[in-house]
């Protein structure tokens, strides 16, 4: 076909293309949320929506066959991907050294605290740390433009906030594939939550982060199969060309949080292969995964959430393989979060915390990961003191480590211990807890010492409905033994409610959303199907 010359090409027609904008805009939202801005999330969303619609389909046809007694295998399909030789492109420079990464939300004070931590790599999060307001998002993504330009910085009544001149490198996780942005429509329903995390963040700092060698480098989080990566390596393509990058600029490292994914990662790392440099354990979406995908099925029951530890079982597989994909394909293998945080007031319980960070990181280290994740920078020196003295290379990639073939039933390996009343007790107040502070906009949450996010209440509430779906055994506080019940759940979750009630004062209580939360985990902790997500209904109710 003959290119049409200037004066015969017709212009976009605008108005018809745009994106819509149907939440009230707050200062500076026209820098991010501009005419051209919004036409390339239309394009986004008109390309690639219909396939992102379809894979959404895919995984709930997949979990039928689940439920039905089907187990999640190695697809037979790509066994010559699996036995072939190949490897990932190579790793930038910004990435090679991974030794400890701090996650968090993409907060203004939160983001600089971050980069200024001493860890290797930041990773902004606009997705299970971040509670989705049309608010948190945008501002994130100001936040990200000023980031790109050299001008993030705070100024407080309490005090100013500037970065130091060595920062860690950041990395941007968006939201799900599963998730919508509904503050943004195209041809009049929401867009892609993921479109419109990534669209954004590529479209007004894509060229300036390549220009410094600073990025883009972006965070994938919970794909569910190797078509779904094969998605997100089309929408690398054209949105490479779009800002005038070179192919393979933008770097990524897929969280792999799923059990159906945990069968896939030689196939993930295949699909994005000139883009990718690593896979990480995303260990609380994966027990969480883990319940939803065997939910069915009565010898996959999990104990307490607390006996289920990365250093055995199904846990200790996943770990395992992920290692050895990854150093066979040359690409980095990240460890797990340390959800720990500083103790104040109680030097021996922050002893303790610090010690089981210290003795995580560790097995982390010598089980051949290339890094880890940490949630608070007063935790960033002891995971780089292990590190440091286990890994003195930048990563473990070509150690000639022996590497223990990892089955498929390994994987599915049921986790030994057991469901007490104190486990029970913990996943309602937790939960609560947690869901209340994400409807008042917080998705990182200090609870009980530990710095939760949504994970956490997605464990919570599936770990109630495991149990009473196969009537669990219950250890009791009174040392007697009972069944999960409806009848105990009522109870204990009526006790749990009061406490924080008596806690907080009757007002706090109304204004901290709490009842909105305990019916929202109630429901999707008791319903006859398990719900896919439990931010999705929570999402429907989050700006009312």
């Amino acid at each position: 076909m003959n290119a049409q010359s200037e004066t015969d090409a017709k212009p976009i027609p605008r108005h018809r293309t745009l994106a819509k904008v149907v939440k009230p805009l707050g200062d500076r939202y026209d820098e991010v949320l501009t005419p051209d801005a919004l036409l390339f999330l239309a394009d986004l969303e008109r390309r690639f929506g219909p396939q992102r619609k379809i894979q959404i389909d895919n995984r709930r046809y997949m979990q039928e066959r689940f439920d039905d007694g089907e187990m999640p295998v190695q697809p037979p399909e790509t066994l010559h991907i699996r036995n072939s030789v190949w490897e990932v492109a190579p790793c930038p420079a910004a990435l090679q050294d991974r030794r400890v990464e701090i996650t968090g939300p993409v907060d203004r004070k939160m983001m600089i605290n971050a980069l200024n931590s001493g860890a290797k790599m930041f990773m902004a999060d606009f997705e299970d740390a971040s509670s989705p307001t049309f608010t948190n998002m945008i501002e994130g993504q100001i936040n990200m433009m000023d980031y790109a330009r050299g001008n993030l910085s705070l100024v407080t009544d309490k005090k100013s906030y500037t970065l130091d001149d060595e920062t860690a490198t950041m990395l941007v996780r968006p939201r799900g594939w599963h998730l919508e942005e509904n503050g943004i429509t195209v041809d009049g329903n929401p867009m892609s939550a993921s479109l419109a995390d990534f669209g954004l963040h590529i479209f007004h700092n894509g060229k300036l982060l390549a220009d410094s060698g600073r990025g883009p480098f972006y965070y994938l989080p919970k794909m569910e199969s190797y078509q779904e990566a094969r998605l997100w390596n089309d929408v690398f393509n054209f949105a490479q060309v779009f800002v005038g990058i070179p192919n393979g600029t933008i770097k990524t490292t897929v969280l792999i949080e799923t059990l159906p994914a945990a069968f896939q990662m030689d196939e993930i790392l295949h699909e994005l292969r000139n883009h990718i440099t690593g896979l990480n354990c995303g260990r609380w979406d994966y027990i969480f995964s883990y319940i939803k995908t065997l939910r069915n099925h009565k010898q996959f029951v999990l104990p307490d959430r607390a006996q289920v530890g990365m250093d055995r079982d199904f846990l200790k597989a996943y770990s395992e393989r992920l290692v050895e994909v990854c150093h066979k394909r040359r690409a980095h293998a990240m460890g797990g979060m340390a959800a720990q945080i500083p103790v104040k007031n109680n030097p021996a319980a922050n002893d303790a915390a610090f010690e089981k960070v210290r003795a995580d990181k560790l097995r982390e280290a010598k089980a051949g990961h290339d890094g880890t994740w940490v949630a608070h920078p007063d935790l960033v020196p002891v995971a780089m003191e292990v590190f440091d003295a286990e890994m003195p290379k930048k990563h473990q990639i070509h150690s000639k480590r022996a590497y223990k073939r990892i089955s498929d039933e390994a994987l599915l390996s049921p986790h030994s211990g057991t469901v007490t009343e104190a486990g029970i007790r913990t996943n309602i107040s937790v939960g609560v807890q947690y869901i209340a502070a994400w409807l008042c906009g917080r998705g990182a949450v200090p609870i009980h010492n530990l710095m939760e996010d949504a994970a956490t209440a997605e464990i919570s509430r599936a770990q109630i409905w495991q149990w009473l779906r196969h009537k669990a055994q219950v250890s009791m506080e009174d040392g007697s033994t009972s069944i999960m019940s409806a009848d105990l759940f009522d109870r204990l979750n009526s006790e749990e409610l009061d406490k924080i009630k008596n806690a907080l004062g009757r007002e706090a209580f109304i204004a901290g959303r709490f009842p909105e939360a305990a019916k929202l985990f109630e429901k999707t902790a008791t319903s006859i199907d398990l719900p896919e997500f439990l931010t999705l209904p929570a999402y429907d109710i989050l700006e009312k």
